[in-house]
């Protein structure tokens, strides 16, 4: 029997615009991640020496995010000398999957204590920097942009302009209120200069006051890539489609931010002798592939892989946290496993807060576990869609 994989904490940075006028801007992305882990030993006088390894999600591990991120985070820490690192990338999923293979690794029983997150610094290692198009792959397999294909999965939903620009002003609304009532604050640890001086205390890029009109107003992100060639390699493969309608713009797909996010993962034997109290356990993880050329739709058959590896059904969850890569692939997310939006990212998603690649799902875990005890509920599902046409999804249960 696999042992129980409890979440002691789980915090992160405030999301910083990845700009070169953003707040985060100047701190680069190890020093980014070991502010963290900092933050997460003063909270809990944790001895170091205790974690038997650091998992780092990183999307573009390239430039000052290559080397082994997760060992140059750890010693940015200061960190004891015995503590390992290692980097991973499964695209977007991979803030989750860190997550995901630390439950692993303490269930399997040969380890005791991990961290887990993800960092991206997306205004100093600009996105798609460690990756090179393959045509041939491309042709291939139909691959096309991740923006048109989330276009083909709005005009395959029959979710009009109207429809994601809506999903989208609620998301900020959400987002905006969970910031101004605190909701977050639980979670975040501010960034600090070398002098201790805040550099930023909340999230940065939520635009409170989002409308549909001014949403009406921004022009389709997707349109000309769609026109030059994708549309077509679309068409194509689903004879279905008439046409795409390119939907998505920069106010209903998530935003390009800085930011680095740690998750403290434990066997029950290792919260006692460290004094840690448990706030969830990691019930189920799930991952799979589905189809490559629409490449964002395998985020609900992950979710019903980890329902049905847990024996749980949908009503057996009371909160989803879908990671808002765009709209529609939130609304095709919702539509899959029969949920509403009363019950799916209550407090907004990256649409309003912005989508730091590597660390974006260790994130999620600590939204949702925040927002399960606050709302003294019993379980939360976490899911992203993830490029390649993968899916991951984790459930966790409020201790």
């Amino acid at each position: 029997m696999p042992h129980p994989a409890y979440i002691y904490d789980a915090i992160r940075t405030p999301r910083g615009k990845g700009k070169v006028d953003g707040s985060l801007h100047q701190v680069q992305p190890a020093v980014l991640g070991g502010g963290l882990l900092g933050a997460l030993q003063r909270r809990h006088d944790l001895d170091t020496s205790q974690v038997d390894d650091v998992i780092m999600g990183c999307v573009s591990p390239v430039g000052e995010q290559g080397g082994d991120i997760a060992k140059s985070i750890v010693q940015y820490a200061g960190w004891a000398e015995c503590v390992p690192g290692v980097q991973l990338d499964r695209f977007c999923a991979s803030g989750l999957e860190a997550v995901n293979m630390a439950a692993m690794k303490v269930a399997s029983g040969w380890e005791q204590l991990v961290v887990a997150g993800g960092v991206e610094s997306m205004s100093r290692v600009p996105m798609g920097s460690s990756w090179k198009h393959d045509p041939n792959l491309a042709l291939r397999y139909s691959l096309v942009p991740q923006g048109v294909a989330a276009d083909a999965i709005a005009t395959m939903g029959g979710w009009t302009r109207e429809d994601v620009d809506a999903y989208a002003v609620e998301s900020q609304r959400r987002a905006s209120t969970a910031r101004s009532q605190g909701f977050f604050d639980k979670s975040i640890a501010p960034v600090v200069d070398a002098d201790g001086a805040i550099l930023l205390a909340q999230d940065e890029i939520i635009k409170p006051d989002t409308t549909l009109n001014i949403l009406g107003n921004l022009r389709p992100a997707f349109a000309d890539l769609g026109i030059s060639a994708y549309d077509e390699i679309l068409l194509g493969k689903y004879p279905e489609l008439d046409e795409i309608q390119h939907v998505h713009t920069a106010g209903n797909s998530s935003g390009i931010v800085d930011g680095a996010a740690a998750v403290l993962i434990g066997s029950e034997q290792a919260g006692r002798k460290l004094g840690l109290a448990p706030r969830a356990r990691i019930v189920s993880t799930a991952v799979l592939a589905n189809d490559p050329s629409l490449m964002l739709i395998g985020a609900g058959p992950a979710a019903q892989k980890a329902l049905q590896r847990a024996g749980l059904s949908v009503e057996d969850i009371d909160l989803f946290e879908m990671n808002e890569a765009f709209s529609a692939v939130v609304l095709r997310f919702m539509r899959d496993l029969g949920i509403s939006h009363d019950v799916t990212n209550v407090n907004g998603g990256a649409i309003a807060m912005g989508h730091p690649l590597g660390a974006t799902g260790a994130m999620l875990v600590g939204t949702m576990t925040d927002e399960l005890e606050r709302r003294q509920l019993r379980r939360g599902l976490i899911a992203l869609c993830v490029g390649g046409g993968q899916g991951i999804a984790a459930i966790i249960e409020r201790v």
